[in-house]
């Protein structure tokens, strides 16, 4: 994605932090699967170019879906990690519109065969 020389972190969270952390920075009441913090918004967005910012995951919720959609728990979170990544690369699917959402759902699946044919999810 052209990220060479770049990180990122990676949290995983039970479903009351991430409640918590949802209602703190989105104003929504209640956890989520996933939430990104990009270091190239808000107050510094070139303090430092090479930090892309923050992934968090709540491993409940990664568990409860995993069932529901018949996947096993790292297939779940796999997904989520490559979703929450994109938005760190400027991918959006819920403000820009279906055009965008369907680019970030193609590079999506492109990313995660990628990962899977090189045995890593």
């Amino acid at each position: 994605m052209g990220f060479t020389d770049s990180e990122l972190s990676v949290t995983i969270v039970g479903d009351r932090t991430m409640r918590r952390l949802n209602r703190e920075y989105r104003g929504v009441d209640r956890a989520t699967n996933v939430l990104s913090f990009s270091m190239s918004e808000g107050d510094f967005p070139g303090l430092n170019p090479q930090l892309l910012g923050d992934v968090v995951v709540s491993a409940d919720t990664v568990d409860r879906e995993a069932r529901e959609e018949g996947l096993a728990f790292d297939e779940k979170l796999g997904f989520l990690l490559v979703h929450g990544i994109l938005h760190l690369a400027g991918y959006d699917h819920e403000r820009s519109g279906e055009v965008e959402a369907r680019r970030m759902g193609r590079k999506q699946r492109h990313v995660l065969a990628l990962l899977k044919r090189d045995g890593f999810v």
